[in-house]
């Protein structure tokens, strides 16, 4: 079959992505582009001529943005072409798939994507190959020869040899052979391999030395820290005889567990301090189990005044390696990873953090280090990447925060914490026993990942960074999504009896670790693409793939509920008795080793340790520039870590979940910043109080100064922020991140183990235990080291009623800080800690404290400007420099309405109706504040787009239409749910509330027998429903470029066509929120109130103006009352509404515009402070025609709008001001009741 190519290219007023990449080569390059055009390219096999015309318009491109045409000339042109390196994973490629066998269910086609760039001819040669080097990441693409149309997929599996001659090699070819073969494991380890194979009586296949290398890497066995210790030292300072003092504290835990005879190493300090807890009675809600993926404890949820019991899990994940060589992706599959560890232990994760750390991404391009890709690239990719993935999965990701220092150049650090829970009754912990069945669910197996284990094992140079491209994992955030709905299904999780999630090692791990005896069939695996050995299969770490074992008589059941997911799941291993893990490759046995050898992790590494000297100085003692206390002030706030992150925090949804109690920045203006992450428990039925907070502690200049002392002070750091959001801190559980240097001597040893030391002080004193952990060894880059790493990671729960937020809330409050002084060698004073913690705790829950700040970088100055920004609520304070800038962790400001006698409240100033911050006489206005505060960042990260498009606001008055039906009992919603929806469960609950019966509807496309099925039981949900719900989410990842084109094409099929004009012919109603407003739109139901009725001219939904997604709340304006959905309100009233999109402007055109106000069909508008329709940023997010949020058919039975009215309920965005509330959905049941 003949082999085609499409380019599709936006229209001149749609030519976003090419002016923002324009600019972005301009600047960063140092070029003088004066014209970019971007075009997509997709290669297409086994289409046919009416099959492409059918999808030119539906599928690759949109009538309204795009021309796609057959033919590009490009002769005399200066062009870029670039493609995904073969065996990437190709989203847009895929979901382009998807759409077309929307259209033919039956059809057998191919998919290939690409990005062409032309540019004008004055760029040069030289021009083109800079454009190159900084537009090509090696690691995940290339250039693409556009002189070729070919399908490169059917590639011949490669044969895996025999290591012949293997247990024939001598020591000193040992590391030689370790060096040549690319293993992370070192000689020591690789003799005990050969000695293994030399007792088995043979050599070992390829694929059982690249198991046993993944098995045994630092990332699977964490060898850095199972290495034992034969010698400690201290080295003499000021210090040493807190270091010895610790030292026997850890050994006298160790023997009254009982430890003595266990081996001596960095594991057992860190994890010693749990143990003795438990072993005190202070921590007996921890989960006891042998899946421990995630942490685990047990809490009380109250849940409509009733008490059950959950399990509340976290983990914390880092992809610093891999988010270093490839930032998209890396970061992405960071987020993936954290997710499915709790998810593998059945939990619902609702909950997310992201902390990271850079070198100075303000540098030049040109000044990046040899073998490195830029700061600002790096970061800016990443923080894509992540939020990317989050946001698809439908993940609220509360608190973001990037760390700087100028070391973190020689390794990115990336770290993603999450936090789920389930309900305790609907988990089942059993051990495998022989004749269970293992099953492989979700995404298939391509060559991304392979090597990731022990690529990011490995010290890097400039050329090894060049052979990493096929070590990163590529995410497919809707895929996982699926398993997340999945496991949410009770009757899916009480048949699992064991789970392990697909992160390093893919089969080999996943499935080689959830039981002794195993016999795996490798080609059963479901694959990407053919050609793949079974090498390949066994280590690649591909993502979204989840291994489950249930027994037998259930495995037809799992199957059949994976089916009504849309969730592919296969039968790939057989649980055995023989204590040995087998894997056939088409009947073949090509890996036969046994569990003990497996579980020995190599040979036994031994090291001595030296804690090395701490130089004698005040470590929280901080120089800031300026002249007087005023210009300090203002250069405290540009400081890299004081500045405001809003343009990097809000490509983040926050609020997807509808149980955000804190937004990441509150107050009228939104821009106070919340210190910690606090969430509703995602009670799938029913009203909870019961939230989850947690804060993260991290200062790289006081951990550089001294490991032992930033450990303790980010345990502090973390408590504090949860204690001054009104959290009571005595059962936090913590999990610690460790992220240091590869260990080469004693001294760098001495690294981790004196922060180790430092952690475990902090658990005994505080009797607040962590729980889990990762790390990281190998952060080093030539001769530079990442600063050492520990970040505490604390969580509890609290009543949501008794959080507060930071801004201030009225003038003539007192502020006091309740003031932290450290001991002598600069050590936390617990005592006084726990005594200052519980008295913050006791005035909040008391009413008396409204406002607190755990005091951070930015010493008490940040935490008053930062409190003054959100309400512009000004202070007047009085204190001696080094108690504003000096770090003051332990210490919280808060804002009270009463005198505080405790003495450790020390008054330092009152809140003023004034604009201004007044420091010791000298008067600051909050708006100069706050510039200093986010300039410079948003250099960077852009917080607001455009301003000064016309506008006009809507008035119309028309009364709501009646339903001319009988009056109905029991009014049915129906939320189908497409690949990428993620808002169902949301709106879903918001109909409930509002007394509906809702029935969410899986739509499955793995087969064309699927897709068949779909529909018919879609069209048949359609014909006995009152309503219509297009949830929000990603439709297929917002693919093939541009949303809502998956759900467009199915409401335009035929059969479910004939259903939705049934529907709305008999007075049914359709509501389309974000993606499933863009649907609406897509399809032509709005502003046509008919399917199939898009023109040229229509209106669309196109990408923000500022070029990401943005997340945060807007204030809407009711423009009409002509819709049962808008039957309650008048016209004008103000409502605070939740967005979070990528692509949510309005695009529409005078002439049609007009006819929209004129018939009434202007819904919503978005408004600036003053309640007036707006066109400018940030009040419109995202530059929307008119301020147009929302808009409704003629006949008002259609609703369509961007802002999530689902995703509020009472007591969430408790730092937003305004009428959060808007009754969309009891209007709509109260239409069909007649009322």
């Amino acid at each position: 079959m003949k082999s085609y190519r499409v380019f599709v290219e936006k229209y001149a007023e749609f030519q976003v992505e090419a002016h923002s990449l324009q600019s972005e080569l301009n600047e960063n390059l140092g070029l003088n582009i004066k014209s970019l055009r971007v075009l997509n390219v997709y290669d297409l096999f086994g289409f046919t001529e009416e099959l492409i015309e059918r999808c030119r318009y539906s599928v690759f491109g949109e009538i309204v943005t795009d021309k796609v045409t057959d033919e590009c000339p490009l002769e005399g042109l200066k062009y870029l072409a670039v493609e995904c390196l073969p065996g990437q994973f190709d989203q847009r490629a895929s979901s382009a798939v998807d759409c077309v066998r929307l259209i033919e269910p039956t059809a057998d086609v191919k998919i290939r994507s690409s990005k062409l760039l032309i540019f004008d001819n004055g760029v040069t040669d030289a021009d083109i190959e800079a454009v190159k080097r900084y537009y090509i990441n090696a690691v995940e693409s290339r250039e693409k020869d556009l002189s070729r149309l070919v399908d490169n997929e059917q590639a011949e599996i490669r044969p895996v040899p025999i290591l012949e001659g293997f247990t024939d090699m001598k020591e000193e070819e040992l590391a030689d052979y370790c060096k040549a073969n690319s293993l992370a494991m070192n000689a020591d380890d690789l003799r005990e391999v050969v000695n293994y194979f030399r007792k088995e009586g043979r050599n070992p296949s390829q694929t059982e030395l690249r198991i046993l290398d993944t098995y045994w890497s630092d990332h699977c066995r964490h060898t850095t820290f199972t290495t034992e210790i034969t010698e400690i030292k201290v080295d003499e300072s000021f210090m040493k005889s807190e270091f010895e003092s610790a030292l026997a504290e850890f050994g006298m835990m160790r023997t009254e567990l009982g430890r003595e005879h266990k081996s001596l190493c960095l594991m057992e300090i860190a994890t010693i301090g749990a143990r003795y807890l438990r072993h005190k009675g202070l921590l007996d809600d921890m989960e006891q189990s042998e899946e421990n993926n995630a942490c685990s404890i047990f809490v009380d949820v109250d849940v409509d005044g009733q008490t059950e019991k959950w399990l509340l899990q976290f983990k914390n994940e880092t992809h610093n390696h891999p988010t270093e060589i490839e930032p998209f992706g890396g970061a992405s599959t960071c987020l993936g990873g954290a997710i499915r560890d709790p998810l593998s232990g059945r939990a619902y994760v609702y909950q997310a953090m992201r902390v990271t750390g850079a070198g100075d991404i303000y540098k030049s391009v040109a000044q990046t280090m040899a073998g490195k890709l830029p700061q600002r690239v790096i970061s800016r990719k990443a923080a894509a990447g992540y939020s990317s993935y989050g946001n698809q999965i439908g993940l609220a990701t509360t608190h973001v925060r990037e760390i700087f220092h100028d070391n973190y150049v020689a390794k990115r650090l990336e770290v993603g914490a999450v936090v789920g829970a389930v309900k305790a009754e609907n988990v089942r912990r059993e051990s495998p026993a022989p004749g269970d069945v293992v099953l492989l669910m979700g995404g298939r197996t391509g060559r991304d990942g392979i090597g990731g284990a022990t690529g990011s094992s490995k010290q890097h140079t400039a050329a090894s960074l060049e052979e990493c491209g096929s070590e990163v994992q590529k995410g497919n955030a809707p895929e996982e999504r699926k398993i997340q709905r999945l496991f949410r299904r009770a009757d899916v999780t009480r048949l699992i009896k064991k789970s392990n999630d697909f992160g390093a090692g893919g089969v080999s791990v996943a499935i080689g670790e959830l039981t002794d005896g195993l016999d795996i069939y490798l080609d059963r695996v479901p694959v990407k693409y053919s050609g793949l050995n079974s090498t390949e299969l066994a280590i690649s770490e591909s993502q979204e793939r989840m291994a489950v074992v249930v027994e037998r008589k259930d495995m037809e059941t799992m199957m059949a509920l994976c089916a009504e997911e849309n969730v592919e799941v296969t039968y790939v291993a057989d649980v055995t008795d023989t204590q040995r893990m087998r894997m056939y490759f088409h009947d073949k046995l090509i890996v036969d080793l046994k569990r003990e050898f497996i579980d020995s992790a190599g040979a036994k590494h031994y090291t001595q340790i030296t804690i090395p000297a701490v130089e004698e100085r005040n470590p929280f003692s901080r120089t800031v520039e300026g002249q007087g206390v005023a210009e300090q002030f203002v250069a405290n706030l540009k400081d890299w870590n004081v500045v405001s992150q809003k343009g990097l925090i809000e490509m983040f949804d926050s609020t997807i979940g509808a149980s955000t109690v804190l937004m990441p920045f509150g107050g009228k203006t939104q821009t106070t910043e919340s210190q910690v992450s606090v969430q509703t428990l995602p009670v799938r039925h029913g009203k909870t109080n019961t939230a989850s907070i947690m804060a993260f502690g991290y200062n790289p200049y006081i951990s550089a100064w001294s490991p032992y002392h930033g450990a303790q002070y980010a345990v502090v750091e973390a408590v504090a922020k949860v204690v001054a959001a009104g959290a009571r801190f005595d059962k936090m559980r913590f999990s610690y991140q460790e992220y240091f240097e590869r260990m080469t001597d004693r001294s760098s040893w001495g690294k981790p183990m004196a922060a180790l030391l430092g952690a475990l002080r902090m658990q005994n004193a505080l009797g607040l235990p962590s729980i889990g952990g990762k790390d990281s060894m190998s952060g080093t880059f030539n001769d530079i080291n990442v600063p050492p790493t520990l970040i505490a990671f604390g969580i509890t729960t609290v009543d949501a009623r008794t959080v507060i937020s930071p801004e201030f809330k009225a003038a003539g409050d007192k502020l006091y800080l309740i003031k932290h002084t450290p001991k002598a060698d600069y050590t936390p004073n617990c005592d006084a800690l726990r005594h200052n913690f519980t008295l913050t705790t006791d005035l909040i829950e008391q009413g008396s404290v409204v406002a607190a700040y755990a005091v951070g970088f930015g010493g008490v100055a940040e935490a008053v400007a930062k409190m003054s920004f959100g309400n512009e609520i000004g202070a007047e304070i009085c204190l001696d420099s080094s108690e504003l800038f000096d770090y003051n962790y332990g210490s919280i400001l808060v804002e009270s309405k009463a005198e505080i006698t405790d003495p450790a409240a020390v008054l330092v100033g009152a809140t003023v109706a004034d604009k201004s911050v007044t420091v010791n006489g000298q008067k600051l206005t909050i708006a100069e504040l706050l510039e200093a505060n986010t300039t410079r960042f948003e250099s960077v990260y852009p917080a607001k787009g455009r301003t000064g498009e016309p506008c006009r606001e809507a008035n119309c008055t028309t009364v709501a239409p009646k339903y001319k039906g009988e009056k109905v009992d029991t009014v049915k919603v129906y939320l189908p749910v497409f690949p990428g929806t993620n808002c169902d469960y949301d709106t879903a609950r918001a109909f409930e509330r509002a007394g509906a019966v809702t029935e969410i509807g899986v739509f499955c496309n793995l087969t064309s027998e699927a897709i068949f099925d779909s529909i018919k039981r879609m069209c048949e949900a359609i014909d006995n429903s009152h309503i219509l719900v297009l949830s929000g989410g990603f439709s297929l990842g917002d693919e093939p470029d541009g949303s809502g084109k998956f759900i467009a094409g199915v409401l335009n099929n035929a059969d479910v066509t004939k259903s939705v004009h049934a529907l709305l012919d008999r007075g049914g109603l359709i509501l389309g929120i974000c993606n499933g407003f863009q649907a609406l739109v897509k399809s032509g139901l709005l502003p046509y109130g008919r399917l199939g009725m898009v023109t040229t001219a229509s209106p669309t939904l196109f990408h923000n103006d500022i070029h990401r997604h943005i997340s945060q709340i807007v204030t809407t304006r009711v423009g009409t009352t002509a819709s049962p959905w808008l039957s309650s309100f008048k016209v004008g009233e103000l409502h605070s509404i939740a967005v979070s999109h990528g692509e949510g402007k309005f695009v529409v055109s005078p002439e049609l515009a007009e006819e929209l106000f004129a018939s009434g069909q202007v819904a919503f508008q978005y408004t600036d402070a003053e309640g007036h329709a707006t066109t400018d940023a940030p009040h419109n997010p995202n530059g929307s025609s008119y301020g147009i949020e929302g808009i409704i058919s003629k006949n008002g039975q259609i609703l369509g709008k961007m802002g999530h009215t689902e995703r509020y309920t009472e007591g969430l965005f408790k730092n937003i001001a305004g009428q959060k509330c808007q009754n969309i959905f009891d209007n709509a049941v109260r239409y069909f009741k007649g009322e």
